[in-house]
């Protein structure tokens, strides 16, 4: 994996390059692959060589602790230097800086406003905005708060996050005027007064809003996770009613959710 602004190296691009670390790479990425300990049978099958051809590259990884064998199984898995370099590279992952690039590519296909939130100490906050390629009027900027429980954006972290911390927002925010919360202020409520509403929105994979808090104006919301498996971010997309396809399984659903799973996947999430 590459890191965001980095460039990887492509066969015939002209760089010089190791054909052995090439070659035995697959060994190390079955691993990873693979999640567990495998036999050497089973690991050179899963990088497509020979047991014996694979054997050597073992050999290698293990003296620079890539990959470790079981003194009584025989089982190979990752090293200690392989676990280091993991942990390295996720406390350096941003997950605002892997999703950028995606983000503005995303949008320039579809064209519609796209947004990004974080969980703030209001709620859920939109910290990135992408505007439409359109005129439209969205009374959200960067710094809005989202309703919980009255936007999709809300609604995705209600969904996903633990439900101690998902109720605890949802009663903070009644009566907080710095959350955007729509046509219906919100109200007291507890997380199991909403829990069959977000367990549709976990059913189909994400969230959405019609005409909610903006009149006229629809939204779908997708979560983001990080490599844990916590949502750590919402991938939001609105624009006006009777232009903004709002089907779950419509044009801008599926490559709304194509992106946060792409996110996620750079950021080390594992379905």
């Amino acid at each position: 994996m590459t890191s965001p602004g980095t460039t990887a190296a492509r066969p015939g691009d002209g760089r010089r390059s190791i054909q052995s670390v090439e070659v035995g790479f697959p060994l190390l990425a079955a691993l990873v692959e693979a999640g567990k300990p495998l036999t050497l049978r089973d690991l050179a099958n899963a990088a497509g060589m020979t047991s014996a051809k694979a054997h050597p590259y073992l050999v290698s990884f293990i003296r620079v602790g890539l990959v470790q064998q079981d003194g009584i199984t025989g089982q190979y898995e990752l090293g200690p230097f392989a676990l280091q370099m993991g942990l390295v590279s996720l406390q350096r992952l941003d997950p605002v800086r892997v999703a950028l690039p995606e983000i503005a590519e995303l949008q320039s296909s579809i064209g519609h406003t796209l947004g990004i939130a974080v969980l703030g100490s209001h709620g859920p906050t939109m910290i990135h905005m992408t505007e439409a390629s359109y005129p439209v009027h969205v009374n959200m900027r960067k710094g809005t708060v989202m309703s919980m429980l009255h936007t999709a954006t809300g609604l995705v972290f209600a969904a996903w996050l633990p439900p101690k911390i998902a109720e605890h927002y949802i009663q903070r925010e009644a009566g907080d005027t710095a959350v955007i919360a729509g046509q219906q202020p919100p109200r007291n409520v507890t997380y199991a007064d909403v829990e069959a509403r977000l367990a549709d929105v976990r059913v189909h994979g994400m969230a959405r809003a019609i005409g909610n808090p903006l009149p006229g104006v629809d939204a779908l919301s997708v979560p983001v996770f990080d490599n844990t498996g916590n949502v750590t971010l919402a991938l939001t997309c609105l624009g006006p009613s009777g232009l903004f396809d709002v089907t779950w399984d419509g044009a801008i659903a599926r490559p709304l959710l194509a992106c946060a799973r792409e996110i996620s996947r750079k950021l080390g999430y594992r379905a």
